[in-house]
Protein backbone atom coordinates (compact mmCIF):
# COMPACT_ATOMS: atom_id res chain seq x y z
CA UNK A 1 0.00 0.00 0.00
CA UNK A 2 0.91 3.32 -0.82
CA UNK A 3 2.73 5.88 1.78
CA UNK A 4 0.00 8.04 1.84
CA UNK A 5 0.98 12.32 1.97
CA UNK A 6 1.53 13.60 5.40
CA UNK A 7 -1.22 15.91 7.20
CA UNK A 8 0.11 19.33 9.29
CA UNK A 9 -1.23 17.17 12.36
CA UNK A 10 1.31 14.31 11.87
CA UNK A 11 3.85 13.12 14.44
CA UNK A 12 7.53 14.23 13.08
CA UNK A 13 9.88 11.35 13.58
CA UNK A 14 11.54 13.50 16.71
CA UNK A 15 7.76 13.50 18.43
CA UNK A 16 7.16 10.02 17.44
CA UNK A 17 10.06 8.83 19.27
CA UNK A 18 9.38 10.80 22.29
CA UNK A 19 6.04 9.00 22.63
CA UNK A 20 6.49 5.73 21.32
CA UNK A 21 7.55 3.63 24.18
CA UNK A 22 4.64 4.61 26.43
CA UNK A 23 2.07 3.06 23.30
CA UNK A 24 4.48 0.10 22.57
CA UNK A 25 4.61 -0.48 26.33
CA UNK A 26 1.03 -0.29 26.31
CA UNK A 27 0.71 -2.83 23.57
CA UNK A 28 3.20 -4.97 24.92
CA UNK A 29 1.48 -4.83 28.60
CA UNK A 30 -2.47 -5.64 26.61
CA UNK A 31 -0.83 -8.81 24.90
CA UNK A 32 1.00 -9.69 27.53
CA UNK A 33 -2.50 -10.37 29.67
CA UNK A 34 -3.54 -13.12 27.28
CA UNK A 35 -5.93 -11.41 25.60
CA UNK A 36 -5.02 -11.81 21.98
CA UNK A 37 -4.09 -15.31 21.15
CA UNK A 38 -4.78 -14.94 17.28
CA UNK A 39 -3.34 -12.90 13.98
CA UNK A 40 -1.08 -10.31 15.51
CA UNK A 41 -2.21 -5.98 15.82
CA UNK A 42 -2.69 -4.91 12.01
CA UNK A 43 -2.66 -1.45 12.79
CA UNK A 44 0.85 0.82 13.03
CA UNK A 45 0.48 3.07 16.53
CA UNK A 46 2.22 5.49 15.14
CA UNK A 47 -0.76 5.95 11.92
CA UNK A 48 -3.25 5.61 14.88
CA UNK A 49 -1.68 8.66 16.83
CA UNK A 50 -1.53 10.75 13.57
CA UNK A 51 -5.30 9.85 13.17
CA UNK A 52 -6.37 10.91 16.41
CA UNK A 53 -4.43 14.47 16.21
CA UNK A 54 -6.07 14.82 13.03
CA UNK A 55 -9.44 15.04 15.02
CA UNK A 56 -8.11 16.82 17.80
CA UNK A 57 -6.00 19.80 15.64
CA UNK A 58 -8.74 19.56 12.74
CA UNK A 59 -11.72 19.33 15.17
CA UNK A 60 -14.00 17.02 12.60
CA UNK A 61 -15.97 14.28 13.90
CA UNK A 62 -14.53 10.64 14.08
CA UNK A 63 -16.90 9.72 10.89
CA UNK A 64 -15.17 11.91 8.93
CA UNK A 65 -11.55 10.88 8.83
CA UNK A 66 -10.32 10.97 5.83
CA UNK A 67 -10.28 7.50 4.48
CA UNK A 68 -6.08 7.06 4.02
CA UNK A 69 -5.97 6.99 8.04
CA UNK A 70 -7.21 3.38 9.29
CA UNK A 71 -11.26 3.03 9.62
CA UNK A 72 -12.61 5.97 11.94
CA UNK A 73 -14.54 3.27 14.38
CA UNK A 74 -10.64 1.68 14.99
CA UNK A 75 -8.99 4.56 15.85
CA UNK A 76 -11.93 5.71 17.96
CA UNK A 77 -11.80 2.00 19.87
CA UNK A 78 -7.69 3.28 20.48
CA UNK A 79 -8.73 7.02 21.88
CA UNK A 80 -11.22 5.34 24.18
CA UNK A 81 -9.13 2.84 25.38
CA UNK A 82 -6.45 5.30 25.85
CA UNK A 83 -8.27 7.81 27.58
CA UNK A 84 -9.92 5.33 29.86
CA UNK A 85 -6.68 3.54 30.78
CA UNK A 86 -4.78 6.85 31.25
CA UNK A 87 -2.50 6.84 28.51
CA UNK A 88 -2.92 10.46 27.38
CA UNK A 89 -2.33 11.65 31.13
CA UNK A 90 0.96 9.11 31.43
CA UNK A 91 2.21 10.90 28.45
CA UNK A 92 1.69 14.36 29.19
CA UNK A 93 3.27 13.85 32.86
CA UNK A 94 6.07 11.96 30.62
CA UNK A 95 6.79 14.81 28.59
CA UNK A 96 5.96 17.53 31.36
CA UNK A 97 8.80 16.21 33.29
CA UNK A 98 10.91 16.36 30.50
CA UNK A 99 10.22 19.73 29.37
CA UNK A 100 11.17 20.77 32.61
CA UNK A 101 14.15 19.45 32.91
CA UNK A 102 15.02 21.03 29.27
CA UNK A 103 14.21 24.35 30.74
CA UNK A 104 16.50 23.97 33.88
CA UNK A 105 13.60 23.53 36.33
CA UNK A 106 12.95 20.14 38.77
CA UNK A 107 11.14 17.79 36.77
CA UNK A 108 8.46 18.17 39.82
CA UNK A 109 7.28 21.81 40.49
CA UNK A 110 6.71 23.31 43.82
CA UNK A 111 4.15 25.78 43.09
CA UNK A 112 1.10 25.57 40.85
CA UNK A 113 -2.15 28.10 39.59
CA UNK A 114 -5.53 27.05 39.18
CA UNK A 115 -8.28 28.34 37.10
CA UNK A 116 -11.49 27.50 35.02
CA UNK A 117 -13.22 27.76 31.96
CA UNK A 118 -17.02 27.69 30.86
CA UNK A 119 -17.59 26.28 27.69
CA UNK A 120 -20.57 25.47 25.23
CA UNK A 121 -21.23 21.95 24.67
CA UNK A 122 -22.39 19.89 21.52
CA UNK A 123 -25.72 18.40 20.86
CA UNK A 124 -23.91 15.00 21.83
CA UNK A 125 -23.61 15.91 25.15
CA UNK A 126 -26.35 14.67 27.39
CA UNK A 127 -28.16 17.92 29.48
CA UNK A 128 -27.45 16.13 32.78
CA UNK A 129 -24.01 16.65 31.89
CA UNK A 130 -24.29 20.48 31.25
CA UNK A 131 -25.18 22.94 33.62
CA UNK A 132 -25.59 26.60 33.83
CA UNK A 133 -22.40 29.14 34.60
CA UNK A 134 -24.72 32.25 35.75
CA UNK A 135 -21.97 34.67 35.78
CA UNK A 136 -20.45 33.79 32.29
CA UNK A 137 -23.89 32.84 31.08
CA UNK A 138 -22.88 30.03 29.60
CA UNK A 139 -24.57 27.05 29.28
CA UNK A 140 -22.69 23.77 29.26
CA UNK A 141 -19.69 22.27 31.16
CA UNK A 142 -16.59 23.53 33.07
CA UNK A 143 -12.95 23.14 32.71
CA UNK A 144 -10.68 23.49 35.80
CA UNK A 145 -7.15 23.28 35.12
CA UNK A 146 -4.30 23.01 37.11
CA UNK A 147 -0.74 24.08 35.58
CA UNK A 148 2.36 24.71 37.12
CA UNK A 149 4.72 28.25 36.66
CA UNK A 150 5.35 27.20 33.17
CA UNK A 151 1.81 26.56 32.10
CA UNK A 152 2.20 22.76 31.83
CA UNK A 153 -0.75 21.05 33.00
CA UNK A 154 -0.55 18.82 36.10
CA UNK A 155 -4.28 17.89 36.43
CA UNK A 156 -8.03 18.68 35.21
CA UNK A 157 -11.27 18.06 36.11
CA UNK A 158 -14.32 18.49 33.33
CA UNK A 159 -17.59 19.39 34.94
CA UNK A 160 -20.75 20.75 34.63
CA UNK A 161 -20.85 24.71 33.96
CA UNK A 162 -22.53 25.33 37.11
CA UNK A 163 -19.93 23.31 39.47
CA UNK A 164 -18.63 26.23 41.70
CA UNK A 165 -14.36 26.82 41.33
CA UNK A 166 -14.19 25.35 45.20
CA UNK A 167 -15.72 22.27 44.81
CA UNK A 168 -13.52 21.49 41.45
CA UNK A 169 -10.56 23.07 42.98
CA UNK A 170 -11.03 21.20 46.25
CA UNK A 171 -10.79 18.10 44.27
CA UNK A 172 -8.09 19.00 41.96
CA UNK A 173 -6.05 20.39 45.07
CA UNK A 174 -6.33 16.69 46.74
CA UNK A 175 -5.04 15.24 43.15
CA UNK A 176 -2.17 17.67 43.11
CA UNK A 177 -1.25 16.77 46.66
CA UNK A 178 -1.45 13.23 45.92
CA UNK A 179 0.76 13.42 42.77
CA UNK A 180 2.51 16.22 43.34
CA UNK A 181 3.78 15.98 46.96
CA UNK A 182 6.79 19.09 46.01
CA UNK A 183 3.79 21.79 45.74
CA UNK A 184 3.40 23.94 48.63
CA UNK A 185 2.24 27.19 46.90
CA UNK A 186 -0.83 27.59 44.35
CA UNK A 187 -2.57 31.00 43.03
CA UNK A 188 -6.16 31.14 42.36
CA UNK A 189 -8.50 33.99 41.32
CA UNK A 190 -11.05 35.48 43.30
CA UNK A 191 -13.55 32.54 42.43
CA UNK A 192 -12.11 31.10 44.97
CA UNK A 193 -13.88 30.77 47.98
CA UNK A 194 -11.92 31.23 51.11
CA UNK A 195 -12.80 27.82 52.68
CA UNK A 196 -10.64 26.25 50.07
CA UNK A 197 -7.91 28.06 51.22
CA UNK A 198 -8.24 26.40 54.95
CA UNK A 199 -8.55 23.58 52.28
CA UNK A 200 -5.21 23.95 50.97
CA UNK A 201 -3.68 24.61 54.59
CA UNK A 202 -4.53 20.99 55.95
CA UNK A 203 -2.81 19.79 52.72
CA UNK A 204 0.04 21.70 53.59
CA UNK A 205 -0.09 24.56 50.69
CA UNK A 206 -0.08 28.06 50.68
CA UNK A 207 -3.25 29.19 48.55
CA UNK A 208 -3.18 33.12 47.17
CA UNK A 209 -6.03 34.77 45.97
CA UNK A 210 -4.51 37.09 43.50
CA UNK A 211 -6.97 39.95 41.71
CA UNK A 212 -6.57 42.61 39.44
CA UNK A 213 -5.73 46.57 40.49
CA UNK A 214 -9.10 48.04 41.64
CA UNK A 215 -9.24 50.71 38.63
CA UNK A 216 -7.58 48.26 36.11
CA UNK A 217 -8.77 48.73 32.55
CA UNK A 218 -8.82 46.29 29.84
CA UNK A 219 -6.83 43.29 29.58
CA UNK A 220 -4.15 43.04 32.41
CA UNK A 221 -2.24 40.15 32.89
CA UNK A 222 -2.03 38.81 36.69
CA UNK A 223 1.23 37.91 37.58
CA UNK A 224 1.45 34.07 38.45
CA UNK A 225 -2.54 33.82 37.45
CA UNK A 226 -1.53 34.71 33.78
CA UNK A 227 0.16 30.84 33.38
CA UNK A 228 -2.82 29.18 33.43
CA UNK A 229 -4.82 31.47 30.99
CA UNK A 230 -2.08 31.16 28.56
CA UNK A 231 -2.51 27.28 28.79
CA UNK A 232 -6.50 27.75 27.90
CA UNK A 233 -4.91 30.29 24.64
CA UNK A 234 -2.66 27.25 23.68
CA UNK A 235 -5.42 24.33 23.69
CA UNK A 236 -7.75 26.67 21.28
CA UNK A 237 -5.09 25.87 18.52
CA UNK A 238 -6.92 22.46 18.89
CA UNK A 239 -10.18 23.07 17.48
CA UNK A 240 -11.75 19.99 19.42
CA UNK A 241 -11.52 22.15 22.62
CA UNK A 242 -13.54 25.23 20.77
CA UNK A 243 -16.74 23.42 22.51
CA UNK A 244 -16.99 20.22 24.09
CA UNK A 245 -17.99 17.52 21.90
CA UNK A 246 -17.25 14.67 24.10
CA UNK A 247 -20.30 12.67 25.43
CA UNK A 248 -18.27 11.84 28.42
CA UNK A 249 -16.67 13.95 30.18
CA UNK A 250 -13.36 11.61 31.10
CA UNK A 251 -13.11 11.40 27.05
CA UNK A 252 -12.76 15.44 27.36
CA UNK A 253 -10.42 15.42 29.67
CA UNK A 254 -8.36 13.19 27.66
CA UNK A 255 -8.91 15.20 24.77
CA UNK A 256 -7.40 18.19 26.97
CA UNK A 257 -4.54 15.94 28.29
CA UNK A 258 -3.85 14.99 23.98
CA UNK A 259 -3.82 18.40 23.35
CA UNK A 260 -0.91 19.20 25.84
CA UNK A 261 0.96 16.09 25.27
CA UNK A 262 0.99 17.59 21.10
CA UNK A 263 1.97 21.47 22.08
CA UNK A 264 4.97 20.02 25.00
CA UNK A 265 6.46 17.53 22.64
CA UNK A 266 6.26 20.60 19.98
CA UNK A 267 8.26 22.61 22.30
CA UNK A 268 10.79 19.61 23.38
CA UNK A 269 11.76 19.15 19.53
CA UNK A 270 11.65 23.17 18.82
CA UNK A 271 8.79 22.88 16.47
CA UNK A 272 6.39 25.47 16.23
CA UNK A 273 2.94 24.38 15.66
CA UNK A 274 1.29 25.15 12.08
CA UNK A 275 -1.28 28.07 12.21
CA UNK A 276 -3.79 29.57 9.61
CA UNK A 277 -1.60 32.88 9.54
CA UNK A 278 1.23 33.60 6.74
CA UNK A 279 4.10 36.02 9.06
CA UNK A 280 5.10 36.47 5.57
CA UNK A 281 1.70 38.34 4.13
CA UNK A 282 0.24 40.83 5.78
CA UNK A 283 -3.72 40.59 6.77
CA UNK A 284 -6.17 41.56 4.25
CA UNK A 285 -8.49 44.17 5.14
CA UNK A 286 -11.78 43.81 3.91
CA UNK A 287 -14.24 46.47 3.65
CA UNK A 288 -17.58 45.57 6.05
CA UNK A 289 -19.90 47.18 3.79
Amino acid sequence: MAKRRPYPSDLSDARWELIEPVLAAWRFERWGRALHFGRPPEHDLRDIMDAILYVDRAGVQWRYLPHDFPHWNTVYGYFAKWADEGVFAELNGMLRQLLREKEGRDAEPSACVIDAQSVKTSTSVHASGQGIDAGKKIVGRKRSLVTDTLGLLLAVLVTAASVQDSVAGTRLLGQVAADHPRVRKVWVDGGYRQHLVEHAATLGIDMEITARKPGTRGFTPIPKRSAVERTYGWLMLHRRLARDYETLHTRSEAVIHLAMTDLVARRITSENAISWRDPKKPAKRTNPG
